[in-house]
């Protein structure tokens, strides 16, 4: 279903929830200004509201996907959103813990700019009353000289406070220390919330609890220059229930981009969540029904062994940031791996994806078998990798393999491709050279 049906028909549902009560039972509210005005204004008539995203990247990842979905639960809620995606603020990136940013090119910043925006836009709606709306902060940024930055917007902070920011203070304490640069960055998100409050009657700011500190640099600029109160929402960062950061998987970011992260992997991703975990992830990001995600959470005490929220977990995320067809294909896929579909059935770049997961060999098509175990590492020796066939426990593309001396001539599938499986779970991908890919 595209964005704007889905929010048009959760929109007129009389059962929709309470919005500032529904970010609260999902935690999604780590901190805030004024709670109950802003619980109050969140019930009252629709309010534009906005969130930022930096091009540090060429894609999005889950920790901005966190945002994202905040941006359209609210949207649900029959709120006004505005998408900024900070072509200005990029070109300098927020200050890190531990270390200074590289910067960017004008020119690759401007190109992720694109790329960003085309991805926050798949989660909202642009027509209706409370049509989104996308903004770049670069717009307003570029015309400004310095003098007039520091005139209209610097006279309103004190350095005192800005050196208590988190971020600044962290630095601070470092051995890099902070540039001028970067000890900037939370004039221009404070200028940003101005902007936008001028423009469009902007008065709430969401993003992550690490960013609090410039939420409030918006907030503060506003009440000493507009002499009006304004909101922040600050959501709590993700973690696993064992301390370990959210959203890396093998050391990598869990990206939003296809080709930075196949819908293979990044289902595998949600499917692989641990149950200690699972339930707080429904709440976080999914739209299921609080009734729903609480059936989920007694089948994880009662039969956790059938990760039924895992699965759901996998489905609706998959779905929400790859869409419906992608979702099937790599559920296919994961069933053809195991045995329970066919997998001459699978595309090539879904197969790619999928075996691209496994411990994988290269070989020719006259290689036995035999040798394909050993060299994926399913066996230990070729003496293991007879004993496993004559057993019955060896599967080439899910086809039992009987003798001894088979080899892997016509096992290709799509891409030059084939699995091979000892038992019912112990997975490789095989790379076949020599062969022409179907």
């Amino acid at each position: 279903m595209p964005a704007s049906e889905s929010l048009n028909a959760q929109r007129n549902d009389p059962t929709f929830p309470d919005i500032w009560e529904e970010l609260n039972w999902r935690g999604l509210v780590h901190v805030s200004t004024d709670a109950a005005a802003l619980k109050e204004l969140l019930a009252g008539p629709p309010i534009v509201y906005y969130c930022g995203f930096d091009p540090t990247a060429p894609s999005l990842h889950l920790g901005n996907l966190v945002q994202i979905l905040v941006l359209r639960r609210l949207q649900l809620a029959g709120h006004r959103p505005l998408g900024l995606v900070g072509g200005s603020t990029g070109l300098i990136g927020d200050p890190r813990p531990t270390a200074e940013r590289t910067l960017n090119t004008r020119e690759t910043v401007a190109e992720w700019v694109g790329y960003l925006r085309g991805q926050i836009e798949r989660f909202l709606s642009f027509e209706g009353d409370n049509a989104a709306r996308m903004v770049n902060n670069l717009d307003w940024t570029a015309p400004l000289s310095a003098i007039d930055f520091l005139r209209d917007v610097g006279k309103y902070f004190r350095v005192g406070t800005m050196l208590k920011k988190d971020a600044v203070s962290a630095r601070l304490n470092s051995e890099a220390g902070i540039s001028y640069t970067e000890f900037s960055y939370q004039l221009l998100q404070g200028m940003d919330f101005l902007e936008l409050y001028r423009q469009y009657d902007c008065v709430l700011q969401t993003g992550g609890s690490d960013q609090w500190g410039n939420l409030t640099s918006g907030t503060d600029l506003i009440h000493r220059a507009e002499g009006v109160s304004v909101h922040a929402i600050g959501t709590p960062l993700i973690t696993n229930s064992d301390g370990t950061k959210f959203g890396k998987s093998e050391g990598n970011a869990i990206w939003l981009d296809a080709e930075m992260c196949s819908p293979y992997a990044f289902y595998q991703f949600w499917l692989n969540t641990d149950d200690a975990d699972v339930v707080e992830r429904l709440k976080v990001f999914t739209f299921l029904t609080r009734a729903e995600i609480e059936e989920f959470a007694l089948a994880v005490r009662d039969e956790p062994f059938r990760r039924a929220a895992q699965r759901a977990l996998a489905r609706e995320v998959t779905t929400l940031v790859h869409g419906a067809a992608a979702t099937d294909a790599v559920i296919a896929a994961s069933e053809a791996l195991f045995g329970q579909g066919e997998l001459t059935a699978l595309d090539a770049a879904t197969l790619g994806a999928a075996v691209a997961e496994l411990p994988s060999a290269e070989l020719g098509e006259g290689a036995l078998v035999v040798q394909a175990l050993v060299d994926t590492g399913l066996c230990s020796s070729t003496s293991e990798a007879r004993r496993a066939i004559a057993q019955g426990g060896v599967y080439l593309n899910n086809v039992k393999v009987e003798d001894e001396s088979a080899t892997l001539a016509g096992s290709a599938l799509a891409g030059g491709r084939a699995v091979l499986r000892r038992g019912k779970k112990t997975l490789a991908g095989l790379v076949i050279t020599g062969v022409s890919a179907r």
